[in-house]
């Protein structure tokens, strides 16, 4: 069963208009969370807000929004202010251009959503952008306000639905120069050659288990053995490989890894 949807509006495309929902495409709910107790009697804690120069606590009423703008200064931003550079409509996602899906990397994408249209009679229209985007490969860019903060977002066709990406502002992603610039070492052909064989070696076909969370399983283990009133087994959850600090051959290396290969694949 689909999961309540967490917003509801229209997507717009010129004068063509159609109800639709929105929910995460991703979720943390059955993550572990825990919560700050006290020990002695093991009730929940809460955390208040304390005036950083008196020490007493701020009350609800008193609590605004500051910017520091050097090392002990702040400017009160009111609510008022911040409505006023919002946008004007928080339920409608227009799309007012398009951008060649491939054009946009990885690196700006932010948060999955699953867009669907959220009755029959909205359903023709949904469709027909939906279908236009995939066939010209083409992904429409729009605004909107979610999680308490406009956003620029991307919506590209999936299956019989549309993805809409929070994207990353431009001042958000760092530009990549500075770091691999200084990267001046040339691929060794016959080093690559061997890579390729290890790749190959290890192709797999991608699926959801290859990224599972082990520390997650023992932690619930721990927590289920708690409930019981036992003690469960600590046991370090195992990484992806070892460390090393090793300086070796890199060639030496490759033709020991895929003499290690061979076995298996045989």
């Amino acid at each position: 069963m689909a999961p309540r949807p967490f917003w509801k509006g229209y997507l717009k495309l010129s004068l063509v208009t159609c109800p639709v929902t929105m929910t995460p495409a991703i979720s943390a709910s059955d993550k572990v969370r825990f919560r700050t107790v006290d020990r002695k009697t093991g009730n929940s804690a809460n955390s208040r807000y304390v005036d950083a120069e008196t020490g007493k606590v701020v009350a609800d009423q008193d609590e605004a929004k500051g910017f520091q703008y050097n090392e002990d200064r702040l400017v009160i931003v009111e609510d008022a202010e911040l409505d006023a550079v919002a946008l004007e409509s928080t339920r409608t996602i227009d799309i007012d251009m398009f951008v060649p899906r491939d054009s946009i990397e990885w690196i700006w994408f932010d948060r999955p959503h699953y867009l669907a249209p959220s009755d029959k009679i909205g359903e023709e229209a949904f469709a027909v952008i939906r279908e236009a985007m995939r066939s010209t490969g083409m992904a429409g860019i729009s605004r909107l306000v979610l999680y308490r903060r406009e956003r620029a977002v991307m919506l590209e066709p999936r299956d019989q639905g549309i993805v809409v990406w929070t994207l990353r502002y431009g001042d958000e992603v760092r530009d990549e120069k500075p770091y691999f610039d200084q990267v001046e070492a040339k691929a060794d052909s016959e080093a690559t050659g061997m890579v390729q064989k290890l790749i190959k070696a290890g192709l797999k076909r991608w699926t959801p288990d290859m990224v599972t969370d082990p520390v997650q399983g023992q932690l619930k283990k721990i927590i289920a053995a708690k409930k019981k009133g036992k003690t469960a087994p600590h046991e370090k959850a195992k990484s992806g490989g070892k460390e090393t600090t090793n300086v070796v051959s890199i060639m030496d290396s490759l033709r020991k890894s895929i003499s290690q290969e061979k076995p298996k694949r045989r």
